[in-house]
């Protein structure tokens, strides 16, 4: 509790033991007055003074000149009992509701409490803290078990496991070593590491999810555009009426008392409040549900369209696959052996750093011996020549695609594989078979377009820059319905500008995408959704939604917290204003004391915003 919320806390128990003792002395003490006024004083002197000050800047209509006016009126007919307790109450509610707000506040800058202090800087053999700031591209800094990793960079000595929860949700540690890229934000675990800064503290990961988690706020859902407007023609049209209900009904029958009374109970109950603050906080919180799961929104804009998401377009490479090549088949010829195969691809591609021959000397699974390896020749377009062996015993080994093979007078070797690379293999005219050669699918990409049809996204479409009967064969193979190849840039722009025109009424289109080259895309969608942990800097600045672990199941969890999000807000919306109309109309036809005007407004209020707090809790299916 803060210390405004303590203050408050005192101020709100005097009044009511004020109240109480006023109540008490009631008809047995001619000055019983005094009590309540001391409590309307103690539970709120400010509200009078704030009604006035915002009248002073052109501010007339709001909470407080209602409060104000409503109470002063019950005093001048003498409900003054009423009118403190009026007061308490609304003071009660505000401070719940302020106290409902820190917590959430909270539990998100927990969340994201992710700034590093301090980098631990090694200069000339020396080591010294200084700001993240201070360090440059190239730097070397120690990250000691735990403290919190500083600036993004590469591990140059050093093992450890890194805690990545606040920056991608997961509970997992991520084990790292020489080699491998750290990200700021994350915590080391355990061993002392040493690394290699690759990005400047401005660009680095920490800073831009800061800068995104900083600026959603700025961004309001169509739902609070239409609050904040609500309010302002509301309230002086609420204010005009109760001016009717005290005046109109007074002439005809004299009851001025009775008439000016029902009007500031109106007044009570017509107070926006429950509206104005559970709306936004319930997109609040969904944005902190969603950043908990390692999916950030630059908006609750976006959590509106997210919900309604009914047609999602994937990008391939680095998206829907891992944007790592494998071999996926081995397939030997004749006489030859696996072994025998994949040994004479791994020595023809012993030399090359392609991502091909890095994935083939992978399949191998041993340390290729160099020294057996010469006159390596790679032939553009083609393929490699080596020769390999040992001592005496040298061999010609040809690796490559149907033309090499052709040029050197292989046998025909067959029909290359419709899905990836295919890589021939010869040695001394021998043809030995073939490896296939391809991106690998995702772990979770099945399970992810499974329950995006099982949650009504209706239509699923791959676009890729890749051949059409690749993308076709992952699409088949994981269940999308439609897939366009062979794209450039500006294609997945056009794509996408006819995908948004035949989508449904009412419904949007996200695109998802990791890449330089869909950041025009990812911008043109309705939703923009970038993978954050491996995607470019450019398509993570254009994107709408960053999924920070990679994984398109994430999509699901981003669409379920949203349609729970804007659920809570319609409950809400629908429930203060229904309660509060029919609270209005009750007291109109006196109906209704004020008593049910402080539950119209401040009950309401509060329920509102403990509906509106349940949008942070979200459990991952």
């Amino acid at each position: 509790m803060t210390r405004k919320q303590k203050k408050m806390t005192v101020r709100l128990a005097a009044s009511a033991a004020l109240l109480i003792a006023g109540v008490a002395l009631e008809g047995r003490w001619e000055f019983a007055w005094i009590p309540f006024l001391l409590s309307y004083l103690a539970a709120g002197y400010d509200i009078p003074l704030k009604a006035a000050r915002n009248i002073s800047r052109g501010q007339v209509f709001d909470e407080n000149f209602l409060m104000t006016v409503a109470t002063f009126g019950a005093v001048a007919v003498g409900a003054l009992e009423e009118a403190v307790a009026v007061m308490l109450f609304y003071q009660l509610g505000e401070l719940f509701n302020d106290y409902a707000v820190g917590k959430s506040r909270q539990s998100i800058a927990a969340l994201m409490d992710i700034n590093p202090e301090y980098a631990n800087l090694v200069r000339d053999g020396a080591e010294e803290q200084v700001d993240p700031y201070e360090v440059e591209v190239d730097d070397i800094i120690l990250v000691k078990p735990g403290e919190r990793v500083p600036l993004d960079g590469i591990v140059v000595h050093g093992s450890s496991s890194l805690d990545t929860k606040a920056l991608t949700g997961e509970a997992m540690p991520a084990d790292v070593q020489e080699g491998d890229p750290v990200v700021s934000g994350s915590i080391n675990l355990t061993g002392v590491l040493t690394v290699r800064v690759t990005k400047l503290f401005d660009d680095s990961t920490v800073a831009k999810i800061l800068e995104l988690v900083e600026n959603a706020s700025s961004r309001k859902a169509k739902a609070e555009n239409f609050i904040t407007r609500f309010a302002r023609v509301y309230t002086p049209i609420v204010v005009g009426l109760a001016l009717v209900l005290a005046i109109l009904p007074s002439l005809f029958t004299g009851d001025w008392g009775v008439w000016v009374y029902r009007a500031c109970s109106f007044l009570v109950v017509s107070c926006p409040c429950a509206l104005v603050i559970s709306v936004p906080l319930s997109f609040f919180g969904g944005l902190g549900a969603a950043s908990r799961q390692g999916v950030l929104l630059k908006g609750s804009n976006y959590l509106e369209a997210v919900a309604g998401m009914g047609t999602v377009v994937f990008d391939k490479t680095g998206t829907l696959t891992t944007g790592k090549f494998q071999v996926t088949q081995v397939l030997p010829a004749g006489s030859a052996a696996e072994e025998e195969l994949l040994e004479a691809a791994a020595l023809g591609e012993s030399h090359s750093n392609h991502p091909i021959a890095v994935s083939v000397r992978e399949a191998f699974g041993r340390p290729v011996d160099g020294s057996r390896v010469d006159e390596a020749r790679e032939l553009a377009g083609k393929g490699v020549l080596v020769y390999a062996g040992q001592g005496e015993d040298w061999n010609q080994i040809c690796v490559g695609n149907r033309r090499l093979m052709e040029e050197q007078g292989i046998p025909d070797p067959g029909e290359a594989a419709k899905v990836g690379t295919t890589l021939y293999v010869a040695r001394d005219g021998r043809y030995l078979g073939c490896l296939v050669i391809s991106d690998t699918i995702r772990q979770d990409t099945r399970e992810a377009v499974a329950q995006l049809r099982a949650m009504g996204v209706k239509r699923m479409v791959m676009l890729t820059g890749d051949r059409e009967e690749t993308g076709k064969a992952v699409a088949e193979e994981i269940g999308l319905d439609e897939v366009y190849g062979g794209l450039l840039p500006a294609d997945k722009v056009t794509r996408v500008e006819k995908l948004l025109e035949e989508k449904p009424e009412g419904t949007t289109l996200g695109f998802v995408g990791d890449g330089i080259n869909d950041a025009p895309v990812l911008s043109r969608a309705d939703v923009g959704i970038a993978m954050g942990g491996i995607g470019s800097d450019a398509a993570v600045e254009a994107a709408d939604m960053v999924i920070m672990t990679d994984e398109p199941s994430k999509i699901c969890d981003a669409i379920a917290i949203a349609r729970k999000t804007v659920g809570i807000v319609k409950q809400n919306i629908v429930f203060a204003i229904g309660v509060k109309v029919l609270v209005l109309i009750l007291t109109a036809l006196g109906y209704a004391s004020m008593w049910a005007a402080v539950f119209g407004d401040v009950g309401v209020s509060v329920l509102a915003i403990l509906n509106a707090m349940r949008a942070l809790n979200y459990k991952r299916r």
